[in-house]
């Protein structure tokens, strides 16, 4: 729950494959071009691999091997997802490589949309709204082409995809209902209630254990005649085909691993897909938290919890990385004064740490992106997720800075000048909003996540603040990078040049908050995401807290709404004490406060203002939501067969990349 910070574009066929050319540029010159498609309501983008020659030929070993690892669970996001999720992805695909007939036409263009649209949400529910995709094509025309192309799909899953009624929602928070049986997602029998669910994991954790076991991170709770039981996900048990070829290219990491820490830690990594041992997950994170030597490092397994309405169970997701050197020593400042910020924090002082330990903070390039981190990926990522880990070993943070750049070079300044009040405000968006965002990704995760502690006898949030503790986590997260960032202590530290870096970051904020990002909602909707609820929430409890000092003022001119900061001083005095607040119900497990908080101002949705935000944004071209084609590594052989080089290009046709995938990578039955 702690790693994922999202990232928004900024104001920002497989018959002709053979006869379609790889774009290749290894060069990093201006003539890379970023964004390669656009479709829905989604820009596709690529990332160049910073760096990559100087890398020696073992290490691009050791990248392609893991890259190669995460690319071979993909199958498992898919199904984690929705239980009918392969078979539908299965059927597409198999048209898209055997039809025959017209690939022209309003229905052919809507299918291919609704195709890549489930290639990029890894399933038929939207990756951020969690609302389920509609079809632009009829079930008649659909039936018309698994006719043509010999494909055959059970009629439930037609239906599932037609019927508005099947499955509406991935993950519903919505507290009035039973939060598993009105989501979809594939982690629980379709007739697994909540409180069965809950009931089941009380019996079995022990709320004063100092080192919590991760319970059902890494399984699927079923019914059986017996009752409830957990499908555990390893070699031998569910996805065990895919988790056999993960094995296969991690073992092979492990022979040209950098140093024997690293190699320990993904020795354990193995054993744990071998046994599905959460203990052995646990030794595993301990040793990966603390192999901080050497240039490479990835992050692979059920990690994030945010798809399981409850927050037990793990997305597959796999990030490979690569140190970017200059970048990280700029940032290693913020890490070494970590204990600072701690100390200085608006929290109350029990509910501080005496001493963070072990925080590493990183920029790095990425190399590759698997699961429930592609194609749309973080900015940001901050682990382990188990508290006592951290407090005891430590925790990696790093930036995805090639990601970053990638956003930063394919976006336009039409949503700024659309949104933004005045010209001085749009000067300084312009001028420091770039180190504006890094350093708030930055301090969220070095800074944020490791700060603060539970109270002792307190249970994780997932069980205190079950549904909300996700955007819980994320607001205390974001608030503490409000509130340093415009703290002169960071000139001191020679990060900013001066405090309107800050100004700006609190203007794109709240800009974003009160307004932009309700332009990934269809009218009438309300905020289900978590980190659109976390955005929300802070930006309207300061705009209502802050009335009477008109700290935020709501402006209107010519028919157009804008939010105004003010003062920017009393607003940083706001952000700490909502940061106090929250810190106070995450470490008392306090859930009425947290829920009242997260639905009074993260959920509802103005109406007026939503409607206005979509007619001012469908003036403009850029798409709500970027995501991004993966390079692909090719190894080069001597005669013998033996690596001796690898070799990136840049692949420029998402449609080709996902069916090259789909040949490559499909280790997973339909059914699971």
């Amino acid at each position: 729950m702690l790693s994922v910070i999202t990232a928004v574009l900024p104001a920002l066929l497989f018959a002709q494959e053979q006869q379609a050319a790889l774009h290749n540029d290894q060069t990093g010159s201006g003539s890379f071009q970023v964004k390669v498609d656009q479709f829905a309501d989604l820009s596709i983008l690529r990332y160049q691999i910073n760096g990559w020659d100087m890398l020696t030929t073992d290490q691009k070993k050791l990248v392609y091997y893991l890259t190669e690892a995460g690319y071979a669970g993909r199958d498992i996001i898919y199904d984690q997802n929705y239980k009918y999720n392969l078979s539908i992805r299965h059927a597409l695909e198999h048209i898209v490589a055997n039809y025959t007939g017209a690939r022209s036409g309003k229905d052919w263009e809507a299918f291919m949309v609704y195709t890549k649209r489930v290639w990029f949400s890894n399933g038929i529910h939207h990756h951020y709204s969690m609302d389920k995709i509609q079809p632009g094509f009829s079930q008649d025309y659909f039936e018309f082409l698994m006719m043509e192309t010999n494909t055959w799909v059970d009629p439930e899953v037609v239906q599932a995809i037609f019927d508005p009624a099947i499955a509406p929602k991935k993950v519903s928070l919505d507290s009035n209902k039973d939060l598993l049986l009105s989501s979809a997602t594939n982690f629980y029998d379709d007739d697994i209630s909540e409180q069965e669910a809950l009931e089941f994991y009380q019996a079995r954790i022990d709320k004063k254990a100092s080192k919590p076991i991760s319970y059902g991170l890494n399984s699927k709770l079923v019914k059986t005649d017996k009752g409830l039981e957990e499908r555990v996900w390893h070699v031998d048990g569910m996805y065990g085909t895919a988790i056999e070829q993960i094995i296969y290219w991690l073992d092979k990491a492990v022979g040209v691993a950098e140093n024997p820490a690293q190699a320990n830690a993904l020795k354990l990594l193995i054993d744990y897909y071998k046994t599905g041992d959460l203990a052995t997950w646990d030794a595993y994170n301990i040793a990966w938290s603390e192999a901080t030597d050497g240039d490479i490092d990835y992050i692979n397994s059920f990690i994030e919890v945010y798809n399981d309405p409850l927050g037990y169970r793990g997305s597959y997701e796999s990030i490979v990385e690569i140190n970017d050197f200059e970048a990280s020593a700029q940032m290693k400042v913020m890490a070494d004064n970590v204990q600072w910020f701690e100390d200085k924090s608006p929290i109350q002082d029990a509910h501080k740490k005496k001493k963070v330990v072990g925080v590493s903070y990183k920029v790095v390039n990425v190399a590759g992106e698997s699961g429930d981190a592609s194609p749309s990926t973080p900015i940001g990522v901050n682990l382990p997720n188990a508290n006592w880990i951290r407090a005891a070993h430590g925790s990696k943070s790093v930036s995805l800075g090639n990601i970053v750049e990638a956003y930063n070079n394919a976006g336009s300044s039409g949503l700024l000048k659309e949104f933004a009040y005045t010209k001085e405000e749009i000067e300084r968006s312009k001028k420091y909003g770039q180190l504006a965002g890094k350093l708030h990704t930055a301090m969220h995760e070095v800074i944020g996540h490791a700060s603060g502690q539970i109270n002792p006898g307190v249970g994780t949030p997932k069980e205190t603040l079950k549904n909300y503790a996700s955007t819980l986590e994320e607001g205390r997260a974001d608030l503490v990078a409000l509130y340093y960032i415009y703290d002169e202590k960071l000139i001191e530290l020679g990060l900013i040049p001066s405090l309107e870096v800050g100004m700006a970051e609190y203007d794109g904020y709240i800009r974003n908050g009160m307004m932009l990002q309700l332009r990934r909602l269809e009218l009438g909707a309300v905020v289900e995401e978590s980190h659109m609820r976390n955005r929300q929430m802070i930006a309207q409890w300061c705009y209502e807290k802050g009335k009477k000092d008109n700290v935020i003022e709501k402006k209107v001119v010519n028919g157009k709404t804008y939010f105004v900061v003010n003062d920017y001083a009393k607003l940083r005095t706001l952000f700490g004490e909502l940061l106090r607040e929250i810190q106070r119900i995450k470490s008392e497990g306090d859930y009425a406060a947290g829920k009242a908080l997260v639905e009074n101002y993260g959920v509802k949705v103005d109406p007026a203002i939503h409607k206005e935000v979509l007619n001012r944004s469908a003036k403009l071209s850029s798409a709500p939501y970027g995501g991004f084609i993966n390079p692909r590594l090719n190894p080069v052989m001597d005669a013998d067969g033996n690596i001796i080089d690898v070799v990136v290009e840049y692949p420029d046709n998402f449609t080709r990349q996902m069916m090259d995938y789909a040949r490559r990578y499909s280790n997973l039955p339909a059914m699971n």
